[in-house]
């Protein structure tokens, strides 16, 4: 009985760390966290409700989302940045030079300069989720934020 204890024991601590590192890895910010880190990141406050919007139609506001996609992409993190051009999956590339499973984890600086490069190029229209969920619509308020 004791054996079965502490082999439960050893299974109970091994899933408690895995569960402690995978939460410092990832985070589901709040509207307002989320708007004041985009601030933070050099975002430009007149296109901070399009922002906040995006990523909630895009990520849920979760730092950890990664989705595969039909045409066997994968889209990783806040913005939901896209394998298929600006990162590359298990190394450095893409156009943002960067290893996609960067954007999985709570700090967003990366994530922040691949969106903006992003949007540099193309704008808000990248993102599917703002032209279906935000382009034309009422967008988040966070002026209280």
């Amino acid at each position: 009985m004791a054996l079965r204890w502490s082999k439960a024991s050893a299974f109970l601590l091994t899933l408690s760390v895995i569960l402690l590192l995978t939460q410092t890895q990832s985070k589901l910010l709040t509207r307002c966290q989320l708007a004041k880190e985009l601030l933070r990141h050099d975002f430009p406050r007149s296109y901070l409700s399009n922002w906040v919007c995006l990523v909630e139609s895009e990520s849920g506001r979760s730092t950890s989302k990664s989705m595969q996609l039909p045409n066997q992409s994968v889209s990783y993190g806040l913005f939901q940045i896209n394998s298929k051009n600006w990162c590359r999956k298990g190394r450095r590339g893409g156009i943002c030079n960067i290893k996609c499973e960067e954007f999985l984890n709570d700090e967003i600086s990366d994530d922040s300069r691949c969106a903006m490069q992003i949007f540099n190029r193309h704008g808000f229209q990248a993102w599917p989720g703002w032209m279906s969920k935000c382009r034309g619509r009422t967008l988040p308020d966070v002026s209280r934020c």
